[in-house]
């Protein structure tokens, strides 16, 4: 049995997590990496003309090529029951990317809705703002504040925490179980700013304008209209099932950890629900690329084709 401090009195358990984690990583980085990698291709070489929502996309296969990357050292973590043998440094790089690709992620999709509600229900005004400059200041500026939190976050101090192990060696955690101390100097203004900025900001937007706005696209017969209702669509349903979920727990979390939820058995239904939304909300990577699909000539995602000419091999169709 692992026995988690998430708080000063009491002790939550999740032994589920040993398994559920590494399942879902391996299946998102299996399944993710080769998406991204193929949309960072497809995007870069086979597009001729960028436009400003194919940045956005661009910037949003990069954040989770780079959050796949470091799933594996997770894995390792969760394999090996919650305790990090890789050192404080590559915890608190790994710790960073992880939380920072929920915030990155939700910020381009959100860029991404805005860019098409214009282009469809306002194509005057669009074709007047129609430039990547205006798209890669945007994205300049996601970065920026991400990174500059993430940094702030590496240069904080030690997020390695010992934790307690009645038998066998002392198991260390990594960016979870920290103290009550810790939660009140560093932790919870960064988790209060995270979620209002990072989540109720961007949830609104996609959550409550863009049904609304789906509804007027919809009145629009053009095959523009139609692949931006399919994209609002896919970005609308990653939002509920890996974003939602995660978003309302944090704040349950949060509140847990500030002393406002004090029950020791709500504690722990917090916990156990945390365990299971910080994995689902990993599985945007492995769904993003559906996104990126909707925003392409779909004949561009096609696999090559051998055909046999005159006893000659010959490649068709477009990678």
């Amino acid at each position: 049995m692992n026995n988690t401090n998430d708080s000063d009195h009491c002790n939550t358990t999740a032994d589920f997590q040993f398994y559920l984690f590494p399942i879902i990583y391996i299946l998102a980085v299996s399944g993710g990496l080769l998406g991204n990698l193929r949309a960072l291709y497809v995007f870069i070489f086979k597009i001729k003309q960028i436009s400003p929502s194919n940045v956005y996309i661009i910037n949003l296969a990069v954040a989770d090529t780079i959050f796949l990357c470091s799933l594996p050292f997770r894995i390792h973590y969760h394999l090996n029951r919650n305790d990090w043998i890789f050192g404080d440094l590559a915890c608190r790089i790994t710790g960073s990317v992880y939380f920072a690709n929920i915030y990155i992620s939700i910020a381009f999709m959100t860029c991404i809705c805005v860019d098409r509600y214009i282009a469809t229900v306002h194509p005057h005004t669009y074709l007047r703002l129609r430039n990547t400059r205006c798209t890669v200041m945007v994205s300049a500026a996601i970065w920026t504040l991400t990174g500059s939190a993430m940094l702030a976050f590496i240069l904080a101090g030690p997020f390695e925490t010992i934790g307690s192990r009645h038998n066998g060696p002392i198991p260390r955690s990594c960016f979870e179980n920290f103290s009550q101390d810790e939660w009140s100097k560093r932790l919870t203004p960064y988790s209060a700013c995270s979620l209002v900025l990072g989540s109720l900001v961007p949830s609104l937007v996609i959550l409550v304008c863009y049904p609304l706005v789906a509804r007027r696209i919809a009145r629009i017969r053009t095959g523009t209209a139609r692949g931006a209702l399919r994209l609002i669509y896919a970005i609308l349903a990653i939002t509920l099932l890996c974003f939602l979920p995660y978003h309302v727990v944090h704040l349950l979390h949060l509140l847990r950890r500030t002393q406002f939820i004090k029950h020791c058995t709500v504690a722990d239904g917090i916990y156990k629900a945390r365990r299971v939304t910080m994995a689902m909300v990993s599985l945007n990577s492995l769904l993003d690329p559906v996104l990126y699909f909707f925003a392409t000539n779909h004949c561009k995602w096609q696999m090559p084709r051998f055909k046999k000419t005159k006893g000659v091999y010959t490649i068709s169709g477009s990678l």
